[in-house]
């Protein structure tokens, strides 16, 4: 990979994270279609660049993030990252080996796209408008619907706003919740991949990988990167979704999955 290719995979994630169109997906296309080698690192980078789209929305937040009188906040964030934590450690080696074959994921992308063509008229009475209303118990249950993400090609955005609707969440308050549980989450997977996974080829841990060659700058460059375009993906998602709800997305979902499904079929 060079640098080149590290700065569209950074814009492809930046772009697809917070959007519910997988941004595993893309990033398989994306690395596929421009001829880029699948080693340890690229499997690295596509993980820890994921740190620069945590530092979008704190940044975007601050003041949510950083208001230390509301702890409770902090607890809901806690007790729905958990049961993300528990299942995505004892699957990880199973989620790695469908990373291996796109054509199981693009058929999730078109199938995730049909589903959110009908979740505006499911979910058509929300009662829970602000962060502060969801509970405790909400903030769990949204936290296994996040799990489903753990199927490649699913969005963990989209399967986390579906879960705080199915909660009776507002279209928009379940995209912030979604914003705000990513943090903790992608944290750490980020940490995990970063400290204490051992890579299958290499055998090296993710920061011994950093520090080869231009792996460093390639995942500071990456970051930043990722940061920018995030910032910009989230304010446009939310927008979006005010006016328009998830409908454009699911057909997005769709068009890009039946590609994928073409591209990857004709390309064994």
């Amino acid at each position: 990979m060079d640098l080149l290719q590290a700065i569209i995979i950074a814009v492809v994630e930046g772009l697809t994270e917070y959007l519910p169109v997988s941004s595993t997906a893309h990033m398989i296309f994306t690395s596929s279609y421009f001829g880029i080698q699948e080693d340890d690192f690229v499997k690295l980078f596509q993980v820890s660049i994921q740190f620069g789209a945590i530092l979008a929305v704190v940044f975007l937040y601050w003041r949510k993030f950083f208001d230390f009188s509301k702890f409770n906040f902090y607890i809901k964030l806690a007790v729905a990252v958990i049961p993300a934590l528990i299942l995505g450690k004892l699957f990880d080696d199973k989620i790695d080996a469908v990373l291996g074959n796109p054509i199981p994921i693009a058929i999730v992308l078109i199938l995730g796209g049909i589903i959110l063509l009908f979740v505006d008229n499911r979910f058509q009475n929300p009662t829970v408008v602000t962060e502060e209303e969801i509970t405790i118990k909400k903030a769990v249950i949204i936290g296994f619907w996040q799990c489903l993400a753990m199927m490649p090609g699913t969005s963990r955005s989209a399967a986390s706003i579906i879960g705080g609707m199915q909660q009776g969440l507002t279209r928009a308050t379940a995209a912030e919740f979604s914003f705000f549980l990513a943090v903790p989450t992608m944290l750490a997977v980020t940490v995990y991949s970063l400290f204490l996974k051992t890579y299958e080829v290499t055998q090296l841990k993710g920061y011994e990988l950093l520090l080869q060659g231009d792996n460093i700058k390639f995942f500071l460059i990456g970051n930043v990167i990722a940061f920018i375009v995030a910032v910009l993906a989230i304010k446009l998602f939310i927008e979006v979704i005010k006016k328009y709800g998830f409908k454009p997305w699911g057909y997005y979902r769709i068009v890009a999955g039946v590609i994928l499904l073409l591209y990857f079929s004709l390309n064994k």
